[in-house]
C-alpha cells in the first residue's frame, strides 16, 4: 500500500512538473503574431507551436554604403517591422543544385549588401526569464552560406531547454575578408576582418537586446559548424568582442593561425588586377557592381587577416588566447570528415584501389607536409587491417587535415589551465546513401540542433538518428546552461587534460573515451601544421 502511495504521489508530480512546463507554452500559442521592441523599433514574428520566431531582424546598416568598412548600428525605424520572414543573405556563388548530402537552400534566398541581420527563436517575451543564449554562427568557410537554413531552426532547442537561440547573417568573402589596408588605410584600416566585426556587431545587439526575449545577457555561448566554429576560434582572440560571450562551442572548425597580411594584400593585390583597378583609384571599388566582385574573389581564399588591430595575432599559435582563458569551450570533430569535405565534389573516391590510393592522396593531402604518402598507407593498413583503399584516403585526409586543428587549440587550452576544455567525436554513421558518408562533415548539425526530420537527406530520420539527437542537444544546452555538458543521457564527461585527453564519442551508445586521436595523431606530428589560404 505505501509503495502505492508513493508511486502515486511521483506520478501526480511529474504531472505536475509536465503540466507547470507547458504552461507558458500553451500561453504563447494564443499569441498569434507576437510583437516586442528592440533599440531600433518594434518588430512583429510568429507563432510555431508557442516557440515566438523573429527572422530578418537588423542588427546592423546597410552595408551597401560602407564596402569593405567596419559596421554601423541599424537606422530607427518607426511603424513595426515585419520579421516572419528570413533576411537579405551576403552575396555569394551559389550552385543551380544542391548537394547530395547537405542540404544547401540558398538557390531561394534573396542576396544583398544589406545583409546583417540575425533571426531569434524564443519561449516567451520580456519575462525576465533570464534563459541562456545559444548564438549560432554558420559554416561555409567564411566565403558561403547563411544563417537561414532550417537545420539551423532553433525550435526546437528552445522547447527541449528553455533556452533562447539566435542565427546570424554576415558580410563573407570579398565582401567581408577582403583587406585593403595596404592600399588606403584611413578609409579600409579594418577591411580584412570586417566580416567578423559585423558578429561582433550581433553580439552587442543581443547584449543590448535580448532581455526582450526571455535571454539572459550575462549567459551567451556562441557556437558554430565548421567555417562557423573557425569563426568562433577567432572571436575568442579577438579584444572588441570580450565579454560579449561567455562559453564557446566549435563543431569540426578550428581556426589555428589567420591570413598574413602579406598573403591577404597579394589577394587583393590579385583581385584589383582582375577588375582593372590601379591602386592609385582603389576608391572606385565603392561602385564596382556585386557581380563583378563575386566573380573577381571566386578564384581566392578568404579568412580573418591577423592585422594587428581588430585580430592582434593568430588566434591558436603558438598558444591559446589570454583573453578567453576564463571562458569554458567546448569542442570537437566527426570520425569521417572527409568523406563529404572532398568526397562531395569527387564520387570516384569512395572506389579507389590500392593501385590508385596513393596518386589520390598525393593530390588531396597538403597538410601532410613533406611526409611520404606510401608510408602513411602503409601505417593506416597495419593499423586497421579490415581498412578499404577509400577507407584509408578518407582517414587519413580526416586526421591530418581536420583532426589535427583541434587536437592544437585543446592541447593549446591544456596548456594553458583557466576554465574547462571538453573534447568530443561524433562516431555515429548517417544510413543514407548505403552508408558511404559514415560520420562526415556537417552530420553533426541536425543532430545538435535536435532536428533530425529537417535532417532526413542527412540522418535518415532513424530512431538511432533521434538517440543520438537527444544526447547532442542536451549536452549543448547542459553546457549553454552552466558551462557543463554532464546530462543524464551520457557518461559522466571529464574535462580535457593533457595527460588523459578524454573525448566523449557520441553513438548509439555513449562512451568517454581517453586519448582516441592519439595513433593518427603521431604518424603526422612531424609536419608544420599550416591553416589553409593563412600563408
Amino acid at each position: 500500500m505505501a509503495n502505492h502511495i508513493r508511486i502515486s504521489s511521483c506520478i501526480y508530480i511529474a504531472l505536475c512538473v509536465i503540466a507547470f512546463s507547458h504552461t507558458e507554452t500553451a500561453q504563447n500559442r494564443d499569441i498569434i503574431n507576437p510583437v516586442t521592441k528592440t533599440h531600433y523599433g518594434f518588430i512583429r514574428g510568429t507563432n510555431n507551436s508557442g516557440i515566438l520566431t523573429f527572422k530578418g531582424i537588423p542588427y546592423g546598416g546597410d552595408t551597401r554604403w560602407r564596402r569593405f568598412q567596419a559596421p554601423l548600428p541599424p537606422a530607427p525605424w518607426k511603424d513595426t517591422l515585419d520579421a516572419t520572414q528570413y533576411g537579405e543573405i551576403c552575396p555569394q556563388e551559389v550552385p543551380q543544385q544542391s548537394g547530395p548530402f547537405f542540404p544547401d537552400e540558398r538557390q531561394k534566398m534573396r542576396q544583398s549588401e544589406n545583409c546583417l541581420n540575425l533571426n531569434v527563436c524564443t519561449p516567451a517575451l520580456h519575462d525576465g526569464g533570464k534563459r541562456p543564449v545559444m548564438v549560432y554562427f554558420h559554416g561555409g568557410g567564411f566565403v558561403s552560406g547563411s544563417g537561414n537554413n532550417d537545420l539551423y531552426n532553433g525550435t526546437r532547442l528552445c522547447k527541449r531547454g528553455n533556452v533562447v537561440v539566435v542565427t546570424v547573417n554576415h558580410r563573407l568573402n570579398v565582401f567581408g575578408f577582403l583587406y585593403l589596408a595596404n592600399i588606403d588605410k584611413s578609409k579600409y584600416a579594418e577591411s580584412g576582418n570586417v566580416g567578423m566585426l559585423d558578429l561582433i556587431l550581433s553580439l552587442q545587439w543581443v547584449r543590448d537586446n535580448i532581455t526582450e526575449f526571455g535571454g539572459d545577457p550575462n549567459n551567451v555561448t556562441i557556437f558554430g559548424e565548421s567555417g562557423g566554429g573557425a569563426k568562433c576560434a577567432t572571436l575568442m582572440a579577438m579584444p572588441k568582442a570580450s565579454g560579449l560571450f561567455h562559453k564557446v562551442i566549435t563543431q569540426s572548425g578550428q581556426q589555428v593561425m589567420a591570413r598574413t597580411i602579406e598573403r591577404a594584400t597579394e589577394t587583393a593585390n590579385e583581385i584589383l588586377k582582375l577588375l582593372e583597378i590601379s591602386i592609385e583609384n582603389s576608391s572606385s571599388l565603392d561602385s564596382v557592381p556585386v557581380e563583378s566582385l563575386i566573380k573577381a574573389g571566386a578564384r581566392n581564399s578568404f579568412a580573418p587577416v591577423k592585422d594587428f588591430a581588430a585580430l592582434p595575432g593568430d588566434p591558436f599559435d603558438p598558444v591559446a588566447p589570454e583573453i578567453s582563458k576564463d571562458i569554458p569551450m567546448m569542442l570537437g570533430i566527426t570520425h569521417d570528415e572527409t568523406r563529404y569535405l572532398i568526397g562531395i565534389t569527387d564520387t570516384a573516391l569512395f572506389h579507389l584501389t590500392w593501385d590508385n590510393v596513393l596518386p589520390a592522396l598525393v593530390k588531396n593531402s597538403s597538410l601532410m607536409g613533406n611526409l611520404d604518402r606510401s608510408q602513411i598507407i602503409a601505417q593506416y593498413k597495419k593499423m586497421y587491417p579490415s581498412y578499404t583503399a577509400s577507407d584509408v584516403f578518407f582517414a587519413s585526409t580526416t586526421a591530418s587535415r581536420s583532426w589535427r586543428g583541434m587536437v592544437i587549440e585543446s592541447e593549446c587550452r591544456g596548456h594553458q589551465g583557466g576554465a574547462p576544455t571538453y573534447a568530443f567525436q561524433l562516431r555515429w554513421k548517417s544510413p543514407v546513401d548505403g552508408g558511404k558518408w559514415k560520420a562526415c562533415h556537417t552530420l553533426d548539425i541536425p543532430l545538435v540542433f535536435d532536428n533530425v526530420a529537417f535532417g532526413t537527406q542527412m540522418t535518415g530520420g532513424s530512431v538511432d538518428a533521434q538517440s543520438v539527437a537527444d544526447m547532442m542537444s542536451e549536452s549543448w544546452i547542459s553546457f549553454a546552461r552552466n558551462g557543463n555538458p554532464d546530462n543524464a543521457l551520457i557518461p559522466h564527461w571529464e574535462p580535457f587534460t593533457l595527460d588523459k585527453k578524454p573525448f566523449m564519442i557520441f553513438d548509439t551508445k555513449p562512451v568517454l573515451e581517453f586519448d582516441p586521436l592519439g595513433k593518427e595523431m603521431e604518424l603526422f606530428q612531424s609536419a608544420p601544421y599550416i591553416q589553409p589560404g593563412t600563408r
